[in-house]
């Protein structure tokens, strides 16, 4: 019974640490609905998983930045942050400026984001994108360039 019980307590620490190692990859994310994304990013956070960034996150795909913890994120020379004020669809069918959701989500970003994006003017209804040397000066590089662009 002993070894049983040890063997059960070896297996469930072991799939703690794998679990706990485990990658999110963001590529190719052109956003969507605000809840749905603080839901997903709000998850992966309490996972302890890691995110790598390999390609377009924009819109609310950005909410990752102010979720995961700045030590969990990495990007590779493929990643691009788009960024752009909320809006919903008003009365007429056109896209209106929500300025309470851009202000929550401004204020979420890390403050060097929150700089980049006030130097460019702040979240207007114009996509601006963080990519290259700016975006490596910000966050960790993943070292993963060949392994991470394969797996798309």
């Amino acid at each position: 019974m002993r070894v049983v019980t040890g063997l059960l307590a070896a297996i469930f620490l072991l799939g703690h640490v794998v679990a706990s190692h485990a990658v999110v990859r963001i590529g190719e994310d052109r956003g969507g609905r605000i809840g749905t994304y603080l839901d997903k990013y709000e998850a992966v956070r309490n996972s302890g998983q890691s995110v790598v960034i390999d390609g377009l996150c924009a819109s609310a795909c950005t909410i990752v930045l102010g979720t995961v913890p700045h030590d969990k994120i990495c990007v590779t020379s493929h990643a691009a942050l788009g960024f752009h004020a909320a809006w919903d669809i008003g009365s007429n069918g056109r896209a209106v400026t929500n300025s309470e959701a851009t202000l929550m989500l401004y204020s979420m970003y890390p403050s060097a984001i929150q700089r980049w994006i006030k130097e460019r003017g702040g979240l207007t209804r114009r996509m601006i994108f963080l990519r290259g040397r700016q975006l490596a000066d910000m966050y960790r590089p993943c070292y993963l360039d060949a392994q991470a662009s394969s797996a798309r």
